[in-house]
C-alpha cells in the first residue's frame, strides 16, 4: 500500500513543479524604452501597451474609461511591494485555466448538485467528508500542541463515527464539540513559518509554497492514503470540491463582478483567510489603544501632528 503513495501524489507534485518551472520565465528582466525618461508612460504608448498585453490591470483600467493609468509610473501595475508573488505570470495563466474549468464544468455541476440534492442530504454529505478528514485534523492538533482542540477532534470522531452513523449526522456538534479544521500548512504557520511565495495550482486553486508542501504532508498523514484505493481518494476530493463550490456560487459571482482585478482580489482574500485560520480566528495582534493618546487640548496639543490620527488609521488598515 505504501508504494501507491507516489502515484497518488504525482498529479499534485507535477502541478507544483510546472508552476515553479514557469516562474523562471516570469523572472526574466524586461527592457524599458530609454525614451520613457523619468519612467512615465507617454500617452502614445497606451495603444501599444494594450496590444502587447503588458498587464491585465492596465488593460482593465483603460477599459474602465480612466486615463490616469497613462500618466502613472511604469511600474504601477507591476507586483506591489509585499505581494510576494514572483510567479505572477504563470500564476495568472493557471488562474485563467481554473476560471475556464470552473465556468465550463465545475460551476454547472455544483449548481445542478445544489438544485437536485436536498439541503439535508447535502449537509450529511459534508458531515461524512469532514468525519473522514478527522484523523488529519487530529494529527495537526497534536503537532501544534493544542490538546484542547485535539480532545474536541477525537471526541467528534468517536461520537460521529458511532452514534452519527460514520459521520452522516453531526451529533458531536449538538453535544458541545464544534467542528474545526487543521492542516499542516496551518501547523507550520503556528511555528512561525512564512507562507513563501504565492502559488496558483491547476484545479487546486490558490495556495503558497508553505501550504502546497502542507498538502503533501496531509496526504501522508491521512490513513485513507494507505487503506483505500486511489479512486476513493479522487472521488472524495471531487465531491468535496463540488460541495464547497455549491455553497459559494452567489458569493463568488458577486465577488467577481465587483473586482477590478479578480486575481489580485482572490490572492488577498486567500492570504487573509489563512492568517485567520492559523490564529484560530483571533486577530494576529492587538489593535492599538488610541484612547491612550494625549488629548488635543492637552499640554502637548501644539506639538502633535494634526495628521497623526489619519496616519494611524492607514497603518491599521
Amino acid at each position: 500500500m505504501i508504494s501507491s503513495v507516489p502515484q497518488r501524489l504525482r498529479p499534485f507534485l507535477a502541478s507544483l513543479a510546472v508552476t515553479i518551472a514557469l516562474g523562471a520565465c516570469a523572472t526574466a528582466p524586461v527592457e524599458v524604452d530609454s525614451t520613457a525618461g523619468s519612467g512615465t508612460l507617454p500617452a502614445s504608448a497606451s495603444t501599444d501597451a494594450l496590444q502587447t498585453g503588458a498587464d491585465p490591470r492596465a488593460e482593465q483600467l483603460a477599459q474602465s474609461g480612466s486615463d490616469e493609468w497613462a500618466q502613472s509610473e511604469s511600474d504601477d501595475f507591476g507586483a506591489e511591494e509585499g505581494d510576494n508573488d514572483p510567479l505572477e505570470i504563470p500564476n495568472r495563466m493557471f488562474f485563467a485555466f481554473n476560471e475556464a474549468l470552473d465556468f465550463a464544468v465545475i460551476r454547472p455541476i455544483a449548481a445542478t448538485y445544489r438544485f437536485v440534492v436536498p439541503t439535508g442530504v447535502r449537509n450529511s454529505v459534508r458531515n461524512f467528508l469532514r468525519n473522514l478528514r478527522s484523523p488529519v485534523t487530529l494529527a495537526n492538533d497534536l503537532l501544534q500542541g493544542d490538546l484542547e482542540r485535539a480532545e474536541t477532534t477525537a471526541a467528534r470522531f468517536f461520537i460521529n463515527s458511532t452514534i452519527g452513523l460514520l459521520g452522516v449526522f453531526d451529533i458531536a456538534a449538538d453535544s458541545g464539540y464544534p467542528y474545526h479544521s487543521e492542516d499542516f500548512g496551518q501547523t507550520l504557520g503556528t511555528y512561525g513559518a512564512g507562507e513563501g511565495f504565492y502559488l496558483v495550482l491547476p484545479i487546486f486553486g490558490p495556495s503558497s509554497l508553505r501550504d502546497a508542501g502542507g498538502r503533501v504532508v496531509d496526504t501522508l498523514l491521512d490513513p485513507l492514503t494507505y487503506i483505500a484505493p486511489t479512486e476513493v481518494g479522487l472521488a472524495r476530493s471531487a465531491v468535496t470540491g463540488v460541495d464547497l463550490r455549491s455553497r459559494n456560487i452567489e458569493e463568488l459571482d458577486a465577488l467577481k463582478s465587483d473586482s477590478l482585478d479578480f486575481y489580485a482580489r482572490i490572492r488577498s482574500l486567500y492570504r487573509q483567510n489563512r492568517v485567520s485560520e492559523i490564529n484560530n480566528g483571533a486577530p494576529p495582534q492587538e489593535v492599538p489603544n488610541f484612547s491612550d493618546l494625549p488629548d488635543a487640548e492637552g499640554p502637548n496639543a501644539e506639538t502633535r501632528d494634526p495628521l497623526s490620527a489619519d496616519q494611524n488609521s492607514l497603518v491599521v488598515e
